[in-house]
């Protein structure tokens, strides 16, 4: 699937499901927090502990981070890196992608380890992958349900006759 902004929507059902993953993979591996941001730095979801920066900021950021590498990627002959880490002094994050449009990000400290975080979360990532890719083949082939402004056009038509 192409990386790009091509229009999409969830679901109350698609939210859920996403939600109830991050959240057991949250329980499994001790993570504080998982956000997902989509590739043109718009944030999704966040899940766990509310973060303490600006959500809307760290996506954006994110974005350009995952973009960056992409590009360094690409300049040591590879296509891309399809995860990333950053480790700090108290808070560590593991960058994924997820479906080639969406990016995974995981917030954690010293309660868990790194080992711990990419061994719970290839399921994770497998699962979510399945999840979004259903969300943006629905997005591609239409809404499935009549849009309520369906025959607007028309009708603005009949207006100026």
């Amino acid at each position: 699937m192409a990386v790009g902004s091509a229009s999409w929507s969830f679901t109350e059902d698609d939210f859920g499901a996403i939600t109830q993953s991050l959240q057991r993979f949250l329980h499994d591996s001790n993570a504080r927090c998982a956000l997902l941001v989509d590739r043109t730095g718009q944030l999704i979801a966040t899940v766990g502990e509310q973060p303490t920066f600006d959500p809307t900021a760290f996506a954006t950021l994110t974005a350009a981070d995952f973009s960056a590498n992409d590009q360094l990627a690409k300049l040591i002959g590879e296509t891309d890196f399809n995860s990333l880490f950053h480790q700090g002094e108290k808070e560590s994050m593991y960058l994924a992608d997820v479906a080639r449009r969406v990016i995974l990000v995981i917030i954690f400290d010293n309660r868990t380890t790194l080992g711990l975080v990419r061994l719970k979360l290839k399921s994770t990532i497998d699962e979510l992958t399945r999840l979004f890719t259903q969300v943006f083949e629905r997005g591609a082939s239409g809404p499935s349900t009549p849009s309520i402004l369906a025959g607007a056009d028309d009708e603005i038509d009949k207006l100026f006759q």
